[in-house]
Parts: structure tokens; C-alpha cells; sequence
């Protein structure tokens, strides 16, 4: 209730009560939804452990059923525990004078009348996008807020006054506030951890969310505008809406780095879903965790779009042809491989257009029919007659094996890129057009780690070298043998004990289906040939144009949420426009059907107007104008504090994490001040008060490169030695303009020397 209501004496009164008595309805509301929650819960549990429970007939049948039984009630139950965390949050009151409660899952009774409405359903789409000149038949729209499973307080925004109080509710226009539960979520302490915004998302935002599924959306915005979770929120709706079509397939979510993905965690589990894959560019080909740094340069090298060129190359080079004609012993014959055998062998197998591996086996018999005529010419004896017995003498030379092998070996694609770099002579001949300082940055010794910018480069090579059907074959034998063995052990056990009505077939499936069935996330990480329904790829113009040819491969559909601002680049080469972030698969298809579009977020709700403003200053004594956003918080202005030694940021940090209830602290540098940093820090703060590793957001104060931090937030951040940031960023402005937007309370910008130009041309106070 406003201060001017409770001026009116006479109408404050009744309006108290009336509220209260409201507050009574809702939490009496509230408490039946828990219960019915519960209920469901309790009811999924029991069908889960009937049907673990539960003895099928053995046959392949019944079991996958009950397999499928199981996943349905696990993935239930899981949605079901997940919305345990603000269960309801609104309520729509419509023209016709219904109800419409509004939360994080869908609640029916059970004659299957709606108790509760998904936020992401149709019908709730008026709770986010109705407005007073567009009222969507909404009279009135409530916001719920919960402490736990009590209702603390009610918000209402009235979009039809008038309908409102012919209705005897008694509301009056003083009552009606706007944007309370918003700016309290805004202005709470941070946990570390990335929560949702289902009670909070604003109209622009669920746009977004609710965008058809085909295409590539970009999504793209200045600091602050909740690109990350919008583009969560529609993975969570694109699941629900479309979830026959993605959930086998399942939801990339790409991310800059793995404490990125640490702090996104728990979104999409909090909402009730779990088909989703979280993986940074360097987790992106199975068996490897790319994680080394390279200087930028390097990087750019590697992710331009000719490195695809220079791979296919570097494949075909390894398909050689002899110079002079090999010797070769067979049995008690010798016989000469000519040139010409190899090359027509080479030229039939390329003309196949097949992969490398793939195409070896075309290769291999094309030459060993060739081997075959020279032996049989050698024994003199006839060819047709004899095939066999001569390609098997073949197969067995040691002469012949080795030969073959040389001129088309199988390959890997971690020899053919690790074997690139470590050898200036294979890299000459496969990339001309790189100038020989540019091809000495990328040699290295063979073994080294592998960094994020080497992963498209292993998938291109993947994708040109193909699975060797050799060894596929030879598994399938394998497998084959294996399988007769376990159908002899099946039948001997069937035979001893007597059992009659399960055949040695449906014994051993019945052990194979017995484990844990594995989850989605495990079978598209170990699968480079999986493809995605959908993906999410968040900080998108830090991805190469190698990187997108690896996703494009990912989810050739080209389904894509692609969130980014490319104001806040960090590499020297970074793109200027989407259409050149994108690449090649951003290109039109026949016709000039565009196969992107932009979608603009236009409003900042974590970064204070001050430190906003800060910020652009920066951008503009570079010459940059960076996209405008409008920022919705006041704030106090930055501070730039002097110290006398590095050191001192210690002392700094204490005294700021010494206020009451300060949330988490985040200290921005340079890549080379970060070991020193955390070491002055664990020094002078209580154990256990830094963070490390992957999850260090979990600690209340955390030191971070500019990289580390993009899409994070803190309730306070220090930008240390913001002069070194610039000296060591690849594009100096752009790291500085990251670093200085990721404070949602306080921001203090600590030096030593001097100041970076672009920011002793802006005057917050000194410390």
C-alpha cells in the first residue's frame, strides 16, 4: 500500500484489511499447490520404484519398456523436485472473470482440471507480455513472492482500472506499484551461481524466448541485459514446446569457459530440464578437454576459415605416390610396385569422394588387384584362377603391408594436426599462403597440449579422414565372436539349471539392459557424429570461423540460439558484424533466403547507470561507439583508488568484504597478476575465502582474468591494474569495457602506475 493511501484515515483502513485478507487467500492457494505437488511427487516415486521393481517377461520387448517406464517417471520426478523453488509466482486475472495461476510447472487435479500453468505454455504468455495499451484480456496481473513455501508479499500491476474496480475488488489506483519484485531481484546479494528469471522475465526478454525454434537467432545486446539467461529460458521453452522433436536429440549449450558453465549450471535443472548438453569450445571433439593458452595471434591463425582448406590438404598429402618402383618380396617371388600402380590406385580411391580412411580400402584393393596381376605374371600362372591364393600371399607379405600402409596410411586426426604442427615441411606444403614467420608461430612439439583453437581444426581433420572401415569390420567380427561366446555360456547355463521359456538370446539381453542406462549427455559427448536438435552458444564472437564449421556440423539444421555483443570481443581478429562472426554458414541459401536473424536486447538490468556510463567513456576516447543500452539502476559512482604497491589490493578487498551482508567480491586483472593476486589474498583473508578451480564462484571472493569473467557478475568488483589489462589484451578498450561491467553494487578501479588513457579521460571519484 502507497504513503498516499495511508494518508486517506478512512479508506487506509478497509484497504489493510482487504489486503491482508487477499494475503490470507493466496498463501491458503499457494498451500494447496505445494500440497498437490507433493502429492505428485509422491505418487511418480512409487510408480518409479513399482516399475524397478517390477519382473518383466525377459523378452528385448519388455524390457525396453520398462527401460522407457523408467526414464519417463525419472524425468518426472525430477521435473517435479525442481519446481520446489518458487512453485507459484503469479496469477493473471482475465476479463471473464477467471483466475490464472502462473509457475514454474505445469499442475492439474485429477479429473485433469489446471491448477497451476507453465510459464512457458501459451497461456502464460499474457503474464509476461500484457501491458495496460495491450492488456491481452488480463485485468489485472499479480506477482507472488515466496520465502520458502510461504507467500511473503503480493505486487500487482492493474491493466484495466476500471474493470477492476467494477469487480469489488477495491484497489484503487495509489495501490498499484510496478517493477518491486523486479528491482528486489536485481538488487539481491549474488550466490555465485546464475538463477532463472521465470518471476522476473521481462517483456523483451520472453519475445525472445518464445521465437520459433527454426533458423539461427542472434540475440544481441550490451553488458547487463540478461542475454544468458534469455537464451537459457528458451532452451527450457524450446524442450517443453518442442519436446518430441528435442529431447532424444537433446540442447547444446556452448560457453566460454568451464567456470562459465559452473555458474549456468543449475538453470535449465531448475527449470525442470535436464536434455541439455554444457560444453566450452574445447570440449567440443570427443576424448579431449582442450584447456593450454596461446597468445591471440596464434588462435586467429588457427580459426581462420582457410585453415579448413589447409587440413583437407595436409590429408591428401599423406595419400603418396613413390618416386622409383619398390622391391617387394612375396613368399619365395619378388615382384616391383611401380609408381603408376600407386597413382592409379590413389586416383580411383579419390574419385570416390569418400574420406580418407573410408576411401583407403578402395585404395588397397585397387593396388593389391595390380600386386595380384605382377605376382600371378611372376609365377606364371593364370590371374582369375588363382585370385585368391595370390592376394592372400599378398596380405601376408610384411613387403606389401608396409608399402601399402605408406602410401595410404590410416590416420588419426590427432596425428594429422598434432604431426602439422610439429613438421615445418608438411605444414609448408599444405599452407602456402601462410608468409614463414606466420607458420612458425604455429610449430610446436609434437605431444604438446592441445589449446580450444586446435578443436575445429581435430574435427575438420575428422571429418576429412572418416571412420576406418577396416577396424569397423574387424570390431563387428569381434563382436560377432564375442556374442557366440556369451550364446554358448547362455546355453550351457539354461541347460544346467533346467529353465524353460527364456531362450539364450533373451538371457543375455536381459544382464546387457540390466545397468544404468547412460545418460544423453554421455552419449552426445562420446559421439562426434551426434547431432542436436538445437544449439546455444553464449560470448559468440570470441567462436572462429572454424568453430562455427564445427557446430554447423553439430546441428546441420542450423538451430540455433547465438547470444553475444561484439563490443566485447577480446581477439584482435574479432568480427565487426554477425554476418562475418558467422562465416560460411551464415550464408544465404539459393533463392536469398537469410538464414539469421537479429533480435536486440535493449535494456541493462544488473550494471548501475554509473559505472554504464564509465564504461562507454572508455569505448568512445577509443573512437568506438558501443551498442547503447539503457541502464535502469542508479548506483554510487565508481571509485579509482591509488595504491602504493600491488600488495595493497589485499587491504582493499578486506575492508570491502568486511561490509555486512557484501555477497561475492570479484578482483579483475591481467592474465599475468592473477597467481600473485590470489596468493596476497588467501594470505590476508580467512581460509577458504578465494575460490579455486572450476567452481571458485562458489567462494566469496575470486580473482579473474577478463576472459574468466565474461558473463559473470558481482555484487562488487575490482578492476586491478586496468593499464596491464590493456597492455596484455589482444584489443585493448574491450577487455577494459568487460571488466568494468560486471559490478552490481560497487565498483572500485585499483593502479599502481598509470592509467590507460581511455580511462584518466573520465573523472569518478578518488579514493
Amino acid at each position: 500500500m502507497s504513503a498516499h493511501a495511508a494518508e486517506q484515515g478512512g479508506t487506509a483502513a478497509p484497504a489493510t484489511v482487504r489486503r491482508e485478507q487477499e494475503l490470507a487467500a493466496e498463501r491458503d492457494r499457494v498451500a494447496s499447490l505445494y500440497a498437490r505437488l507433493d502429492e505428485l511427487i509422491g505418487r511418480t516415486r512409487e510408480d518409479l520404484r513399482r516399475t524397478q521393481r517390477e519382473q518383466t517377461a525377459g523378452t528385448p520387448a519388455a524390457l525396453t519398456e520398462q527401460e522407457a517406464f523408467v526414464r519417463l517417471y525419472t524425468d518426472r520426478l525430477e521435473a517435479l523436485s525442481a519446481a520446489e523453488t518458487r512453485l507459484c509466482f503469479g496469477r493473471l486475472d482475465l476479463h471473464d472473470g477467471t483466475a490464472r495461476y502462473i509457475g514454474r510447472v505445469g499442475l492439474a487435479d485429477d479429473d485433469q482440471q489446471p491448477l497451476l500453468t507453465d510459464w512457458r505454455a501459451p497461456a502464460a504468455e499474457p503474464f509476461y507480455q500484457a501491458t495496460s495499451a495491450v492488456p491481452l484480456g488480463v485485468v489485472r496481473r499479480r506477482h507472488i513472492v515466496t520465502e520458502g513455501r510461504e507467500v511473503a508479499a503480493l505486487e500487482d500491476d492493474v491493466l484495466d482500472l476500471e474493470a477492476l474496480a467494477d469487480g469489488g475488488s477495491g484497489i484503487v489506483a495509489d495501490d498499484v506499484q510496478g517493477g518491486g519484485v523486479l528491482m528486489a531481484a536485481l538488487a539481491a546479494r549474488r550466490t555465485g551461481r546464475m538463477h532463472d528469471i521465470v518471476a522476473t522475465m521481462q517483456a523483451e526478454q520472453d519475445a525472445i524466448v518464445r521465437s520459433p525454434l527454426p533458423g539461427i537467432l542472434v540475440v544481441e545486446g550490451g553488458p547487463g541485459c540478461g542475454k544468458t539467461v534469455v537464451a537459457l529460458h528458451r532452451a527450457a521453452y524450446l524442450l517443453y514446446t518442442h519436446r518430441e522433436k528435442l529431447a532424444r536429440s537433446g540442447v547444446l549449450i556452448v560457453g566460454p569457459n568451464r567456470i562459465f558453465l559452473h555458474y549456468i549450471g543449475q538453470v535449465l535443472p531448475a527449470l525442470g530440464e535436464t536434455a541439455a548438453v554444457l560444453a566450452t569450445p574445447g570440449q567440443l571433439f570427443p576424448g579431449v578437454d582442450a584447456r593450454a593458452w596461446e597468445p591471440d595471434e596464434i588462435a586467429a591463425l588457427k580459426g581462420s576459415a582457410r585453415m579448413a582448406d589447409v587440413i583437407s590438404r595436409a590429408v591428401r598429402q599423406r595419400q603418396r605416390v613413390p618416386e622409383t618402383g619398390r622391391d617387394l618380396t612375396v613368399g619365395s617371388a619378388r615382384i616391383v610396385m611401380t609408381p603408376e600402380m600407386v597413382m592409379a590406385a590413389r586416383d580411383r580411391a579419390r574419385s570416390t569422394r569418400r574420406p580418407h580412411n573410408v576411401a583407403r580400402r578402395t585404395f588397397a584393393l585397387t593396388l593389391l588387384d595390380s600386386l595380384a596381376q605382377a605376382l600371378a605374371d611372376e609365377m606364371r600362372v593364370d590371374l582369375e584362377t588363382h585370385r585368391d591364393v595370390l592376394v592372400s600371399d599378398l596380405r601376408e607379405s610384411p613387403d606389401v603391408r608396409r608399402e601399402v600402409n605408406l602410401a595410404w596410411m590410416p590416420l588419426t586426426p590427432e596425428q594429422v594436426v598434432s604431426d602439422l604442427w610439429a613438421r615445418p615441411d608438411l605444414l609448408a606444403a599444405a599452407a602456402p599462403h601462410l608468409k614463414p614467420d606466420q607458420r612458425a608461430l604455429l610449430q610446436r612439439d609434437r605431444g604438446a597440449p592441445w589449446t580450444p583453437a586446435d578443436v575445429p581444426l581435430l574435427d575438420e581433420a575428422a571429418e576429412a579422414l572418416g571412420i576406418d572401415d577396416e577396424a569397423d569390420r574387424l570390431a563387428q567380427l569381434r563382436a560377432t565372436a564375442e556374442r557366440q561366446a556369451e550364446m554358448d555360456y547362455a546355453q550351457s547355463v539354461l541347460e544346467m539349471t533346467g529353465t524353460r521359456g527364456v531362450s539364450a538370446d533373451q538371457l543375455i539381453d536381459r544382464y546387457v539392459t540390466a545397468g544404468e542406462a547412460i545418460s544423453l549427455a554421455e552419449r552426445a559427448s562420446d559421439d562426434r557424429e551426434w547431432v542436436y536438435g538445437h544449439i546455444v552458444v553464449d560470448e559468440a564472437q570470441e567462436l572462429s570461423p572454424m568453430a562455427w564449421r564445427l557446430l554447423a556440423r553439430r546441428c546441420p539444421s542450423l538451430s540455433m540460439t547465438v547470444v553475444g555483443d561484439l563490443d566485447q570481443s577480446s581477439s584482435s581478429s574479432g568480427p565487426t558484424s554477425w554476418a562475418q562472426a558467422l562465416g560460411d554458414i551464415a550464408k544465404a541459401r539459393p533463392g536469398g533466403d537469410q538464414r539469421w536473424r537479429v533480435e536486440r536486447l535493449t535494456v541493462n538490468y544488473r550494471t548501475p547507470r554509473p559505472f554504464m556510463d564509465l564504461a562507454r567513456d572508455v569505448m568512445r576516447a577509443l573512437g568506438r561507439e558501443p551498442t547503447p543500452v539503457e541502464s535502469i539502476r542508479d548506483g554510487a559512482p565508481p571509485v579509482l583508488a591509488r595504491l602504493v604497491g600491488i600488495d595493497d589490493v589485499s587491504a582493499l578487498v578486506g575492508e570491502l568484504v568486511g561490509q555486512p551482508g557484501f555477497g561475492r567480491l570479484g578482483v579483475i586483472t591481467a592474465p599475468s597478476l592473477v597467481d600473485k593476486l590470489e596468493t596476497v589474498l588467501r594470505e590476508a583473508l580467512p581460509t577458504g575465502f578465494v575460490g579455486d578451480g572450476d567452481s571458485r564462484l562458489d567462494a566469496p571472493v575470486v580473482v579473474l582474468t577478463v576472459q574468466q569473467a565474461k558473463g559473470l557478475e558481482f555484487d562488487i568488483v575490482v578492476v586491478a591494474e586496468p593499464g596491464l589489462i590493456d597492455l596484455e589484451s589482444a584489443r585493448p578498450g574491450s577487455d577494459l569495457y568487460v571488466a568494468l561491467t560486471r559490478a552490481t553494487r560497487e565498483l572500485v578501479v585499483a593502479y599502481t602506475g598509470d592509467l590507460p588513457r581511455s580511462l584518466g579521460a573520465s573523472a569518478p571519484a578518488v579514493a
